[in-house]
């Protein structure tokens, strides 16, 4: 087996290639829960475009090394964000809204396995991929609100794979959830026994492998466009301006104190008042 790291320095997404043409793009952060900053963006960004510019390549598989498949957003590189301009945080949420919008407009089959955390992010990560098996252990939450950030360049992503209905709840309260509920809400696709995501995921490749190259990516287009999942440049910049305006806001700036504080956010009711 193939494999390299997109930074020889800190290899932080690693990509290996089989001689199948199934390519395995791993988040590799295990020591802050795969918590993904601008290298890790950069890195799938790389990944997933040596994938398609790879006519060997015929499914991708997506997953987190260690024990989370992945955490959300590095919160100290968040508050490192909130010091730079705003056209420098423009450009932050543009390349973090390119990756997920990237990976779901991959003209390839892509396949999720998810365990341990899920969160922020990682759950948008999740809604773009095409297949998403997860194992018993996986716990899952739309946690931006919590920390006065938004989710928006994910939503329409959610909106697709859980309905709207659900994004509603899970999205504002920010509660966690697990794989039985991700799989009743159309998240998740499969959930199997912790342990066994190599061992469900190996009859899905297969099939996908049977099915021809060039069906599955006009198959997939055509699935995209009807369904309108794929934005229009302007929503798109209107998306990635929102995000970067919040995630400058008092209010995120307070979110983000807290949580490094361990204390309840300035907006929480005080019980005893």
């Amino acid at each position: 087996m193939l494999t390299k790291g997109l930074s020889m320095s800190d290899p932080v997404v690693l990509l290996a290639k089989d001689p199948r043409g199934v390519a395995t793009v791993t988040i590799n952060r295990p020591d802050v829960n795969n918590a993904y900053n601008g290298d890790v963006i950069q890195g799938l960004i790389d990944a997933f475009g040596d994938c398609a510019a790879d006519d060997a390549v015929r499914v991708v598989v997506l997953r987190g090394n260690g024990k989370h498949f992945q955490a959300g957003a590095d919160l100290k590189w968040l508050n490192a964000i909130g010091a730079l301009s705003p056209e420098e945080n423009v450009e932050v949420s543009r390349r973090t809204a390119s990756a997920v919008c990237g990976l779901n407009d991959f003209p390839k089959p892509t396949v999720a396995l998810v365990h341990g955390g899920c969160f922020g992010g990682g759950v948008g990560i999740v809604a773009a991929c095409d297949v998403v098996i997860a194992s018993e252990d996986a716990i899952f939450a739309i946690t931006e609100a919590r920390w006065g950030v938004m989710a928006g360049i994910i939503v329409p992503h959610l909106n697709a794979a859980m309905g709207p209905r659900n994004v509603r709840r899970y999205a504002l309260t920010c509660e966690r959830f697990k794989a039985a509920k991700a799989a009743e809400m159309g998240l998740v696709h499969e959930v199997c026994p912790t342990g066994a995501l190599d061992e469900a995921a190996a009859p899905v490749i297969d099939q996908l492998l049977l099915s021809a190259p060039e069906a599955i990516t006009q198959t997939k287009q055509v699935i995209l466009d009807h369904a309108n999942i794929t934005l229009a440049p302007a929503y798109f910049e209107q998306l990635v301006a929102q995000h970067a305006e919040k995630r400058q806001s008092d209010e995120a700036a307070e979110g983000l104190k807290s949580f490094a504080e361990k204390r309840q956010p300035a907006w929480y009711p005080d019980a005893a008042t």
